[in-house]
């Protein structure tokens, strides 16, 4: 084969790559530079680019979330300082505990992982991250607090009977199963809550339609 041969060939496969290269960067150019391209959610992204294969639901790390907080607040406050106070004086501080720890470890944390702004607000009460907050979590914990103290009531009352003059009861109060009770009661008025939001807005759309 003759030298000028062989330089022919380097010369066509040098322009076949160049070419190559061209249609490429035209294409990427293109895909860029999209004027209709449809929007995609982070959520939808984060689907494609997750490199593990085991994958928790969004659901069980939220209601772990809930669990192992309140579950925390009874460990330090109630076995902490049931020693140092009780009665009415015992529940107001821990329903304290729990409506800051609501709003500032709780709602705050979802609100962290949450995979878009708003993804995660069905899983709470009190979805604004404004400082009143805090007056709407406290009270709406002190009502969870009271449905959780009546379970364990009604619980020794069918297992002992009457608490009052019981000598010892049944079920004591211990951070696991209180954690569970109030992420329980927690989810429950949740739910209600955006039944009742999904019932008006259904109503709203069916008024609108009919004008």
């Amino acid at each position: 084969m003759s030298k000028k041969s062989k330089k022919q060939q380097e010369i066509n496969v040098t322009t076949a790559a160049e070419n190559y290269y061209d249609l490429k960067i035209d294409a990427v150019d293109k895909l860029v530079n999209a004027k209709d391209a449809p929007q995609v959610s982070e959520a939808e992204i984060r689907k494609y680019t997750s490199k593990s294969k085991f994958h928790i639901p969004s659901w069980l790390k939220i209601v772990f979330i809930k669990f192992w907080f309140s579950g925390a607040i009874c460990y330090f406050f109630l076995w902490g300082i049931g020693m140092y106070l009780g009665g009415l004086d015992l529940m107001v501080v821990i329903a304290i505990a729990l409506g800051v720890s609501m709003d500032l470890l709780v709602n705050h944390t979802l609100h962290y992982f949450e995979p878009e702004k708003g993804a995660y607000d069905k899983w709470m009460m009190v979805t604004s991250r404004k400082w009143w907050s805090f007056f709407v979590n406290i009270p709406y914990a002190g009502v969870l607090l009271f449905c959780v103290v009546k379970t364990y009531e009604v619980i020794n009352t069918i297992l002992v009977g009457d608490v009052s003059t019981a000598e010892n009861v049944a079920l004591g109060v211990e951070p696991i199963l209180f954690g569970l009770f109030f992420m329980g009661f927690d989810m429950l008025f949740i739910t209600l809550k955006n039944t009742l939001i999904k019932i008006f807005r259904d109503a709203e759309k069916k008024v609108s339609g009919n004008k």
